[in-house]
């Protein structure tokens, strides 16, 4: 296990060497000035402009511009954005809000998606069975702003359960309406995998073989089954855990939430490049961690799988 960890974790450095130089020549390839979109509609100063271009390397050739930054990243050095505010810094005070909405999200997608999928398998073909279909149908067609913008008017403006934007209120009720609309989708497709992966393995030979031989039918489902229909939903969940991250703009932008995703927009539209790079670099390094702890799941699941 530990040789296979150690692998993983050098696989990963020229994953994330390749991936953020494709994301900064993107965002080198944005048009206009980033030092004149910074002053606005105001004409910069010539000097003053000339000097933050040298400051932040924009006069050099795009190799020497990443290899600046990267070894900066390899020593925990985000860079800074172009008012001169640490990068690190920035993502110390957003990063938070992301996480608790991503996390909720995460849980709240799980819990339901899975509890759902495995009650409709039970019930394939019966009401239960119908009601999560047409569902899960009906909110991935929702999309996430119209969702979003309908749970606003009804639990913020009309019953006042919720709060209808900011986070004043704190965890959890400021994240709960926000973290159900960003859960929304990826919940319906949970749901359908697990019905699909659970009505397969509950019709496997190893189940009516584990129920014939005296077992209760409860464990034997809800143990051995469970397990193995738990497989491609653990994978699913563990690339969605990084696009929670990476998608909660839209969702932030709904519901005027400080955090990574509304931040990442407002640099994309400013050309703050160094911001871009080293926000993406972040949901880079937490899809490399999710992944590589799916791949340990898989182990636990199932105990056939080893890993040398």
């Amino acid at each position: 296990m530990g040789r296979f960890v150690a692998r993983r974790v050098l696989q990963a450095i020229p994953v994330l060497i390749g991936v953020t130089f494709i994301i900064f020549c993107l965002v080198f390839a944005l048009p206009g000035d980033p030092i004149q979109a910074l002053a606005g509609e105001k004409r910069a100063d010539p000097n003053i402009a000339a000097m933050l271009r040298a400051q932040y390397h924009l006069n050099d050739p795009l190799y020497q511009q990443y290899w600046h930054y990267i070894t900066g990243v390899l020593t925990g050095d985000l860079g800074e954005t172009y008012n001169g505010r640490a990068i690190s810094e920035l993502v110390s005070q957003r990063f938070p809000v992301t996480l608790k909405l991503a996390l909720t999200a995460f849980g709240i997608e799980a819990g339901i998606g899975i509890l759902a999928g495995i009650f409709s398998a039970l019930k394939r073909g019966k009401f239960l069975d119908n009601v999560v279909l047409v569902s899960t149908l009906v909110l991935i067609s929702v999309p996430v702003f119209v969702l979003g913008s309908v749970l606003q008017l009804e639990f913020g403006v009309n019953l006042k359960i919720t709060p209808v934007a900011g986070i004043e209120q704190g965890w959890p009720q400021s994240f709960i309406l926000p973290s159900v609309v960003l859960a929304s989708t990826s919940m319906a497709y949970i749901a359908r995998l697990t019905r699909s992966s659970m009505t397969e393995s509950v019709r496997a030979d190893y189940v009516r073989t584990a129920i014939a031989k005296g077992l209760p039918r409860r464990r034997v489902i809800g143990v051995h089954a469970l397990r193995n229909s738990l497989i491609p939903v653990v994978t699913f969940l563990g690339f969605d855990l990084g696009a929670l991250m990476g998608g909660a703009i839209i969702t932030e932008r709904v519901f005027n939430l400080p955090g990574i995703g509304g931040q990442l927009a407002q640099s994309v539209y400013l050309r703050e490049r160094p911001v871009v790079v080293g926000l993406v670099t972040l949901l880079v390094l937490i899809y490399l961690v999710a992944n590589l702890l799916v791949d340990l799941l898989y182990a636990v699941l199932d105990p056939r799988i080893r890993y040398e």
